[in-house]
């Protein structure tokens, strides 16, 4: 499949760069099995989810990862964390006007912490900080919030672009599992008191989440590497849900790769994994897990369109998705979201 076959025209004004005022009041487009769809509110999955049916969320927590610095020289610098390895050490982008190189020594907070660059994982930076990271990122970083947001981070993000269930434990993601974002406390007890179960999974979101696919034919594109959990209880959850014919859920795309991963990594059904994943979902793949999805709307070419892709089918999410911009839903992170129905 070629990358032109997941693209779409989005208006700039659909892109939703703040989140609304109530977490659970966004629209949801429920895509059904046979490709028909249906406007709806997120606070209508109170009436499609059932009774034993499960919803497995993903509770990692977002760390203010963006770091703005300078050269020894003088010259401005942003260091975004990726992923940290101990204390002091991590693996970071980071943008300057030119690339540093081993040695490199960087300054952040009036000089008060240095950042020596010792080499180069793949595409990243391996950093060693002079005092603890996540000291660091809590006395001066900022949320890494989506660069079409085209703003910096403010007030408002420090709530709502984290989960009301994240994890403080697992501080860890450089972006938000923004389908997550839609539901609030009072939303989640009433899918509770009907009976509605949930667990929980953890997937780092990497930065790698918003690069472009530069491969024109999908299948050679290369996955970023995201480090991931699904527990026992959380896969035996999802194990006896499947048994009794109920539905397993996926919030969010970052949730669908945890437990495809689990999947695949155990042989084709669920069980307990932990690891490094790099699966790439298009359509083609064969699901193991996850019977529903809930997402935000995806950016064009991206892996993610391509993973709704993948439950439903291209046409299925392109006509849907030409509804929703000539229905004027909100795109992205802080935009409305869908029920995705995997197709027979």
């Amino acid at each position: 499949m070629q990358l032109t076959d997941f693209n779409f025209e989005l208006p700039d004004e659909l892109i939703a760069r703040y989140p609304l005022e109530t977490r659970s009041a966004s629209r949801l487009l429920h895509l059904n099995t046979d490709g028909t769809y249906k406007d709806l509110h997120f606070t209508d999955i109170l009436d499609l989810f059932q009774e034993g049916d499960l919803m497995v969320l993903n509770d990692t927590k977002v760390m203010k990862a963006r770091l703005k610095g300078k050269r020894a020289s003088g010259g401005a610098i942003e260091v975004l964390v990726e992923r940290i390895f101990d204390q002091t050490t991590a693996h970071c982008h980071i943008k300057a006007s030119n690339s540093p190189k081993a040695g490199a020594e960087l300054f952040i907070g009036s000089d008060e912490v240095k950042v020596t660059v010792t080499g180069r994982h793949e595409n990243l930076y391996i950093v060693e900080f002079s005092q603890p990271i996540l000291q660091v990122l809590d006395a001066y970083g900022q949320l890494p919030i989506p660069p079409y947001f085209n703003r910096e981070a403010e007030a408002v993000d420090t709530e709502r672009y984290q989960t009301v269930f994240n994890d403080p434990t697992k501080l860890a993601s450089v972006a938000a599992p923004t389908a997550s974002l839609h539901f609030d406390e009072d939303l989640l007890k009433k899918l509770e008191q009907k009976g509605v179960k949930k667990t929980f999974v953890t997937l780092h979101v990497g930065a790698g989440t918003f690069l472009p696919v530069r491969t024109d034919n999908i299948e050679n594109h290369i996955m970023h590497s995201e480090w991931c959990e699904v527990t026992e209880e959380a896969a035996q959850l999802i194990a006896e849900t499947k048994a009794r014919g109920n539905k397993v859920i996926a919030v969010g795309t970052t949730a669908t790769r945890a437990t495809e991963s689990a999947a695949q990594a155990c042989g084709g059904k669920i069980g307990a994994w932990t690891g490094d994943t790099q699966i790439f979902i298009y359509p083609g793949y064969e699901f193991c897990v996850v019977d529903r999805l809930i997402t935000n709307f995806h950016l064009p070419e991206s892996t993610l369109l391509m993973l709704v892709s993948a439950l439903s089918s291209r046409d299925n999410i392109l006509n849907a998705y030409q509804h929703a911009v000539e229905s004027k839903y909100r795109f992205f992170s802080y935009g409305d979201a869908m029920l995705i129905e995997k197709a027979n």
